[in-house]
């Protein structure tokens, strides 16, 4: 299980080299884990997914001309109304399966990036869309489906950020 401070990349699991094996075509994203401290203690920002409700964070596909952690912060504001500042360094990736309707299912690898929560907007393009809730980082662990990204959220705030 992925333990929030290894990287798959280490491991070979590389876009590139996970697209040579055929079995999935394979996209990057990027994702943002939004903190905040609240009486000493790390806090993290989960969203709902806009069609099952599942809970995730904030994420996407790569946008050009944008970095991974630009990206990470334009799908922050876009599905969770947050403005702050977010890392350059990814704290680590997870993998899961997206299925596409019509299209095949694809396999995407996440690059997460911490992004430090400034403020939250009521006004935001997918306000209409989602839920979000603040959380301990133990507890987004439990409410989020990936093994991977429950072991990176329940990690947070372990170390030094």
């Amino acid at each position: 299980m992925f333990d929030g401070r290894s990287n798959v990349l280490n491991a070979g699991l590389s876009a590139e080299n996970l697209s040579l094996s055929g079995a999935l075509p394979v996209y990057a994203q990027s994702a943002a884990l939004c903190y905040r401290t609240k009486n000493g203690r790390p806090e993290i920002l989960l969203i709902t997914t806009r069609r099952s409700r599942r809970w995730i964070i904030p994420k996407g596909w790569l946008i050009n001309g944008m970095t991974p952690s630009e990206t990470a912060a334009r799908e922050a504001w876009e599905e969770a109304g947050v403005l702050g500042t977010c890392g350059s360094e990814a704290l680590g990736r997870f993998a899961y399966v997206k299925n596409r309707p019509g299209k095949a299912s694809a396999l995407c690898l996440v690059d997460v990036f911490p992004l430090h929560v400034q403020r939250l907007e009521a006004h935001f393009p997918e306000a209409g869309d989602r839920r979000r809730k603040w959380v301990s980082p133990k507890k987004a662990s439990s409410k989020v489906a990936s093994p991977d990204l429950a072991a990176l959220l329940g990690g947070f705030g372990l170390r030094r950020q």
